[in-house]
C-alpha cells in the first residue's frame, strides 16, 4: 500500500472526500515528523511508537578499496509496534 492507496481507504472508510482524506494523511505525517524532529515520541495507542534514535559512530570498510573509514554518529527515525497491531497481524 503506498501513500495514495492509503488516502483512498481512509476516505472510503471516514465517509471524507478523497481530497480531505489526502489532507488528512499528509497532515498526519508532517505532526509526526515534526515531534521526531523536536525529540518528542509519538505514541498510538494499539498501533505502536515513532521516535528518533541515536546511532553512534562506528568504524566500517570501504567495499571498494577495503580501507578503515569512521562512519558518523546520526539520528534515525524508529518505530516499535504496539500489540494490537502485533496480535493483529499474527
Amino acid at each position: 500500500m503506498n501513500k495514495t492507496d492509503l488516502t483512498n481507504a481512509i476516505a472510503a472508510k471516514s465517509g471524507l472526500t478523497k481530497v480531505d482524506a489526502k489532507k488528512a494523511v499528509e497532515a498526519g505525517i508532517e505532526a509526526i515528523i515534526e515531534a521526531i524532529k523536536d525529540g518528542d515520541k509519538v505514541a498510538l495507542i494499539g498501533f505502536g511508537t515513532f521516535f528518533a534514535a541515536e546511532r553512534p559512530a562506528r568504524e566500517g570498510l570501504n567495499p571498494r578499496t577495503q580501507t578503515k573509514i569512521t562512519i558518523p554518529a546520526k539520528k534515525i527515525a524508529k518505530f516499535k509496534p504496539g500489540a494490537e497491531l502485533d496480535k493483529a497481524i499474527q
